[in-house]
């Protein structure tokens, strides 16, 4: 029996192998290999004179997984505490915009957020720009949100909140019903059986999604090149640049690659050591 399914292993193991383990080794030898092909630490040197992106793409990511966890949690929790059709519906609405093009979704909050866009139209129809100015004594004509960091996390907020949403709602709605009826018969008002009961058990849901959410948000180029203009430069555009750009140095573009990476999963295993402490502390 181990044997046939060690077989079945095989493709999985090759498929790991040719797409997963062999590109981060190419990433590695290139982040510790110079234009001639040596063995160098300059690349590494290099990454300091770009630590004002590094500072502002996780600065950006943490905004964007906080925003998605406050908005995220509630919206999870309420869902799980309707009926299955009221599920199903919002289950739905939450997947529907993920079914259209990334690009898509994010060229529409550009016609929403440009100077003329939408948000602006609106804006000037019900009387806002004119009130401002007349408060504070400025004659602007819109407000200026696009090509700002807000417009950024904006974007990363309207394409991750589902991750946020999802994780968190598969473990709230299994939870069981008997151990929050046991903590309101032992005293517990709703406030402390949200606190000592249902967050707990529900962090391994949050920390899904927190992972979910901060890895891509702080990788992001697409989000920050469109609605950023180009100036709120993130490490995706940066690493971007050195592959594909004018300044081509995939050496360099590899070390940012590399360090990045590893500052991911060392918040991963961080947010999951914290997890685990959780959970043998409410099941203490």
């Amino acid at each position: 029996m181990k044997n046939k399914l060690s077989r079945f292993a095989v493709p999985y193991v090759v498929w790991m192998a040719l797409f997963v383990v062999a590109p981060i080794i190419m990433v590695v030898v290139y982040a510790f290999s110079s234009a001639g092909g040596g063995f160098t630490l300059a690349n590494f040197a290099r990454m300091g004179t770009y630590s004002v992106v590094f500072v502002r793409s996780f600065k950006l990511a943490i905004i964007a997984t906080v925003i998605c966890l406050a908005v995220g949690y509630p919206v999870s929790y309420m869902m799980s505490k309707e009926g299955p059709r009221f599920q199903r519906l919002a289950m739905v609405l939450i997947m529907l915009p993920m079914w259209m093009n990334f690009l898509l979704r994010t060229y529409s909050w550009m016609s929403i957020l440009e100077n003329n866009g939408l948000l602006n139209q609106l804006f000037q129809k019900i009387g806002l720009i004119a009130l401002y100015n007349s408060i504070f004594g400025t004659d602007i004509q819109f407000f200026r949100m696009m090509n700002t960091q807000g417009a950024v996390v904006l974007g990363m907020v309207y394409n991750y909140l589902p991750f946020m949403i999802l994780p968190i709602y598969s473990v709230i709605v299994k939870l069981d019903n008997s151990l929050i009826e046991a903590a309101r018969d032992l005293g517990a008002n709703t406030f402390n059986v949200f606190r000592r009961v249902i967050l707990p058990l529900s962090l391994p849901g949050v920390l899904s999604g927190i992972t979910m959410v901060f890895v891509p948000s702080v990788s992001t180029f697409a989000i920050s090149k469109m609605l950023g203009g180009g100036t709120e430069m993130m490490l995706g555009d940066l690493i971007e640049q050195q592959f594909l750009g004018g300044a081509y140095n995939p050496q360099l573009g590899a070390a940012i690659s590399l360090v990045m990476m590893i500052i991911v999963v060392v918040c991963m295993v961080v947010m999951n050591h914290f997890g685990e402490g959780e959970e043998q502390a409410v099941m203490l």
